[in-house]
Protein backbone atom coordinates (compact mmCIF):
# COMPACT_ATOMS: atom_id res chain seq x y z
CA UNK A 1 0.00 0.00 0.00
CA UNK A 2 2.75 2.32 0.69
CA UNK A 3 3.56 2.39 -3.06
CA UNK A 4 -0.10 3.68 -3.89
CA UNK A 5 0.49 7.15 -3.49
CA UNK A 6 3.53 7.16 -6.14
CA UNK A 7 1.45 5.06 -8.13
CA UNK A 8 -1.33 7.67 -8.36
CA UNK A 9 1.24 10.40 -9.25
CA UNK A 10 2.82 8.75 -11.86
CA UNK A 11 -0.84 7.91 -13.52
CA UNK A 12 -1.70 11.74 -13.10
CA UNK A 13 1.53 12.33 -15.28
CA UNK A 14 0.19 9.49 -17.81
CA UNK A 15 -3.50 11.06 -17.50
CA UNK A 16 -1.91 14.24 -18.29
CA UNK A 17 0.29 12.96 -21.45
CA UNK A 18 -3.25 11.32 -22.58
CA UNK A 19 -4.85 14.70 -21.89
CA UNK A 20 -2.46 16.23 -24.28
CA UNK A 21 -2.73 13.57 -27.42
CA UNK A 22 -6.30 13.40 -26.62
CA UNK A 23 -6.97 17.53 -26.52
CA UNK A 24 -4.70 18.11 -29.29
CA UNK A 25 -6.04 14.61 -31.84
CA UNK A 26 -9.56 15.95 -31.46
CA UNK A 27 -8.81 19.88 -32.25
CA UNK A 28 -6.91 18.69 -35.27
CA UNK A 29 -9.49 16.55 -36.54
CA UNK A 30 -12.55 19.04 -35.69
CA UNK A 31 -10.37 22.86 -36.73
CA UNK A 32 -8.40 21.29 -39.65
CA UNK A 33 -9.97 18.68 -41.34
CA UNK A 34 -13.64 19.33 -40.69
CA UNK A 35 -14.46 16.22 -38.55
CA UNK A 36 -17.73 15.85 -36.66
CA UNK A 37 -16.57 16.07 -32.78
CA UNK A 38 -18.47 13.24 -31.35
CA UNK A 39 -16.76 10.88 -34.00
CA UNK A 40 -13.45 12.57 -34.05
CA UNK A 41 -13.70 11.90 -30.09
CA UNK A 42 -13.44 8.10 -30.56
CA UNK A 43 -10.27 8.25 -32.51
CA UNK A 44 -8.38 10.92 -30.09
CA UNK A 45 -9.49 8.90 -27.27
CA UNK A 46 -8.25 5.23 -28.94
CA UNK A 47 -5.08 7.48 -29.62
CA UNK A 48 -4.90 8.36 -26.17
CA UNK A 49 -5.36 5.12 -24.28
CA UNK A 50 -2.67 3.38 -26.46
CA UNK A 51 -0.52 6.42 -25.40
CA UNK A 52 -1.61 6.22 -21.76
CA UNK A 53 -1.09 2.90 -21.80
CA UNK A 54 2.67 2.79 -22.87
CA UNK A 55 3.55 5.33 -20.43
CA UNK A 56 1.47 3.46 -17.52
CA UNK A 57 3.27 -0.06 -18.28
CA UNK A 58 6.91 1.80 -18.04
CA UNK A 59 6.23 3.92 -15.24
CA UNK A 60 3.17 3.97 -12.92
CA UNK A 61 2.75 -0.45 -12.51
CA UNK A 62 5.76 -2.45 -12.66
CA UNK A 63 4.17 -5.64 -11.39
CA UNK A 64 2.22 -6.73 -14.71
CA UNK A 65 0.76 -9.83 -15.57
CA UNK A 66 2.17 -12.25 -18.05
CA UNK A 67 -0.23 -10.98 -21.29
CA UNK A 68 1.27 -10.75 -24.13
CA UNK A 69 2.14 -7.13 -25.70
CA UNK A 70 -1.54 -7.36 -27.36
CA UNK A 71 -3.29 -8.60 -24.67
CA UNK A 72 -1.88 -6.41 -22.11
CA UNK A 73 -3.05 -3.58 -24.36
CA UNK A 74 -6.64 -4.99 -25.34
CA UNK A 75 -7.27 -5.40 -21.81
CA UNK A 76 -6.01 -1.63 -20.81
CA UNK A 77 -8.35 -0.42 -23.32
CA UNK A 78 -11.59 -2.53 -22.03
CA UNK A 79 -10.84 -1.12 -18.57
CA UNK A 80 -10.43 2.37 -19.67
CA UNK A 81 -13.47 2.48 -22.00
CA UNK A 82 -15.54 2.16 -18.14
CA UNK A 83 -14.10 5.53 -17.18
CA UNK A 84 -14.15 6.82 -21.08
CA UNK A 85 -17.99 6.57 -21.14
CA UNK A 86 -18.14 8.66 -18.14
CA UNK A 87 -15.52 11.29 -19.83
CA UNK A 88 -17.35 10.69 -23.38
CA UNK A 89 -20.87 11.50 -22.24
CA UNK A 90 -19.24 15.11 -20.11
CA UNK A 91 -18.14 15.98 -23.46
CA UNK A 92 -20.85 15.01 -25.28
CA UNK A 93 -23.39 17.33 -23.21
CA UNK A 94 -20.66 20.05 -23.10
CA UNK A 95 -20.20 19.62 -26.87
CA UNK A 96 -23.91 19.45 -27.66
CA UNK A 97 -24.76 22.61 -25.26
CA UNK A 98 -21.99 24.99 -26.28
CA UNK A 99 -21.04 26.38 -29.42
CA UNK A 100 -17.67 27.81 -28.32
CA UNK A 101 -16.77 23.94 -27.54
CA UNK A 102 -18.52 22.48 -30.78
CA UNK A 103 -15.31 24.75 -31.73
CA UNK A 104 -12.99 24.08 -29.61
CA UNK A 105 -13.68 20.57 -28.61
CA UNK A 106 -10.00 19.97 -26.15
CA UNK A 107 -12.30 22.05 -24.05
CA UNK A 108 -15.06 19.63 -23.85
CA UNK A 109 -11.92 16.59 -23.88
CA UNK A 110 -10.85 18.63 -20.19
CA UNK A 111 -14.25 18.96 -18.54
CA UNK A 112 -14.42 14.74 -19.64
CA UNK A 113 -11.19 14.16 -18.14
CA UNK A 114 -12.01 14.25 -14.05
CA UNK A 115 -15.13 11.85 -14.38
CA UNK A 116 -13.62 8.60 -15.53
CA UNK A 117 -9.79 9.24 -13.98
CA UNK A 118 -11.09 6.82 -10.93
CA UNK A 119 -12.22 4.33 -12.71
CA UNK A 120 -9.68 4.12 -14.62
CA UNK A 121 -6.90 4.09 -12.06
CA UNK A 122 -8.92 1.42 -10.41
CA UNK A 123 -9.14 -0.76 -13.37
CA UNK A 124 -5.28 -0.42 -14.50
CA UNK A 125 -4.29 -1.02 -10.53
CA UNK A 126 -6.57 -4.26 -10.48
CA UNK A 127 -7.24 -5.70 -13.35
CA UNK A 128 -4.63 -4.92 -16.46
CA UNK A 129 -1.61 -4.70 -14.02
CA UNK A 130 -2.11 -6.21 -10.59
CA UNK A 131 0.48 -8.87 -11.37
CA UNK A 132 -2.06 -11.47 -10.39
CA UNK A 133 -1.07 -14.21 -12.72
CA UNK A 134 2.85 -13.61 -11.81
CA UNK A 135 1.87 -14.63 -8.34
CA UNK A 136 0.20 -17.83 -9.26
CA UNK A 137 2.82 -20.98 -8.74
CA UNK A 138 0.00 -23.76 -9.59
CA UNK A 139 -0.39 -21.81 -12.81
CA UNK A 140 0.30 -24.60 -15.88
CA UNK A 141 4.02 -24.30 -17.41
CA UNK A 142 5.26 -22.85 -14.03
CA UNK A 143 7.35 -24.92 -11.71
CA UNK A 144 6.73 -24.72 -7.98
CA UNK A 145 9.45 -23.47 -5.70
CA UNK A 146 11.29 -25.90 -3.55
CA UNK A 147 11.50 -25.40 0.25
CA UNK A 148 14.56 -26.86 1.54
Amino acid sequence: MWHLPRQLAWFGVGGFIGFIVDAGIVQLLVSKLGADPYVARLFSFACAATATWLFNRHFTFHKRGDYTLFGEWSRYMVAMSAGFALNYATYALVVYFSHFVQAWPAIGVAAGSLPGSAVNFLGARQWVFSGRRNANPDRPGKRPERVP
